[in-house]
């Protein structure tokens, strides 16, 4: 008996060893899969975010990206469909203006305790205030744009228009001036596409501290008004066209791309577009056409909208953690270097930007844009959930009619006004 209970014993003393050897082996995890929906479409960035994820998933074997790229003109749509859907992605890219809905319906992830410190530190301070909602931080602001003057330098040169400089900006009535000198003859100082004025017109009118909405705290409610400070951008543009005849009346009703071709034809001497337009200033300029990115028109100030492209963790997504360790990597300053050369916009990392103009070969528009960062600020349309409405429905077509002289500024004033408050009772 007594040895029979001791094989016994050997055999439970081995098993004990084996079971605790077995518990003492690490235990492998299978790999999270962190889908990422992203809209870029310039051939460069769309090369440089695959590299980007290509580089991450070869140095993370644990968590693995697979992007999912989408047409750029359907991201609202997108992102509408599949949060209904219970199908988002962990990321999605998009911009501040249109996040507020998406965050009062809880679809948009609160990240502000996930961000890593270093990344919070490397981001501007006014770049983190477009996509703060209270206390909570529903997105990672990476890409801006500016609105700027594009100058053939040729023509101006020719008419003895010196060119302004970061140091020394050109005020809106030195632009006014150097319009009109360069009109005549058939030919037009500037050449300007309206067709999609609200952006443009709610991020200009910054130079005179205009913002179109103010909060009425006795109704306890924002309200939408055309006060001096709007209507000091609205009518130099307005009598630039229509009074000076320094901007093209036909060009107005273009898109910023349908009046590039008279631009590079000297039909226009100088265009205002989107900074990122200098790409398509590379891509389709004719040889031997000298062009320059000129600094932020001055009113009062040289203020634009910052409106940043981002980056949100949704709220369906298992794998927070993980996507945000993911935005980090995105974010970093050799990383965001890529993305912002790739689509001539403006890193919302400084240290990105420094990059930029030691590397590159246009190294002064560059340094123009890159000089900007400073001067973009929150706009209060960033936290209202019914703007976009108000954008499409309301502004557009409003702005549309005054800047082609089919409606008074006192027209426009009542339009916006009054549909403001439709958007926001129906």
């Amino acid at each position: 008996m007594k040895k029979y209970l001791s094989a016994a014993s050997a055999v439970l003393a081995c098993a004990v060893l084996v079971v605790a050897a077995a518990s003492a082996s690490p235990k492998k995890h299978s790999a999270v899969t962190i889908n990422f929906m992203t809209y870029v479409w310039q051939p460069t960035t769309v090369a440089a975010t695959k590299q980007i994820v290509a580089a991450w998933n070869a140095s993370h074997s644990d968590i693995k990206v697979n992007e999912i790229q989408i047409d750029p003109n359907t991201v609202h749509d997108y992102m509408v469909t599949n949060f209904a859907g219970s199908t988002a992605p962990d990321i999605v890219q998009d911009e501040a203006a249109d996040l507020a809905g998406f965050t009062q319906q809880g679809y948009i992830a609160d990240i502000r305790k996930l961000i890593p410190s270093g990344l919070q530190a490397s981001i501007a301070p006014r770049a983190w205030g477009s996509v703060t909602f209270g206390r909570k931080v529903v997105a990672v602001p990476t890409l801006l744009q500016t609105y700027n003057v594009f100058a053939n330098v040729d023509a101006l040169k020719a008419a003895g228009v010196k060119l302004p400089t970061v140091a020394s900006p050109w005020t809106w009535t030195q632009f006014r001036a150097a319009a009109k000198k360069l009109t005549g003859n058939g030919k037009f100082g500037v050449g300007w596409g309206l067709k999609s004025p609200t952006s443009v017109s709610m991020s200009m009118a910054l130079n005179w501290g205009g913002t179109f909405f103010y909060f009425d705290k006795s109704a306890g409610k924002w309200v939408v008004k055309v006060t001096a400070a709007e209507t000091k951008y609205l009518t130099t543009v307005h009598d630039m066209i229509w009074t000076d005849g320094s901007i093209d009346p036909a060009a107005v009703g273009s898109s910023g791309g349908g009046v590039l071709p008279g631009f590079f034809a000297g039909k226009y001497a100088m265009t205002i577009q989107g900074n990122y337009a200098a790409q398509q200033m590379i891509s389709d300029a004719p040889a031997g056409f000298h062009w320059a990115l000129l600094p932020l028109l001055k009113g009062t100030s040289q203020d634009q909208m910052a409106d940043p492209q981002t980056f949100s963790v949704t709220s369906q997504s298992q794998h927070k953690q993980e996507a945000v360790q993911f935005l980090a990597y995105l974010a970093n300053a050799q990383n965001m270097q890529k993305l912002a050369a790739g689509d001539w916009l403006i890193p919302s990392n400084p240290a990105a930007g420094k990059k930029l103009v030691k590397s590159t070969k246009h190294y002064g528009s560059w340094k123009v844009a890159i000089s900007s960062l400073p001067a973009l600020r929150q706009h209060p349309l960033n936290q209202l959930v019914n703007y976009p409405r108000f954008k499409s429905q309301i502004a557009t077509p409003a702005l549309q009619a005054y800047f082609q002289n089919k409606s008074s500024l006192s027209d426009l004033s009542g339009a916006l006004s009054s549909g403001w408050t439709t958007v926001n009772t129906h």
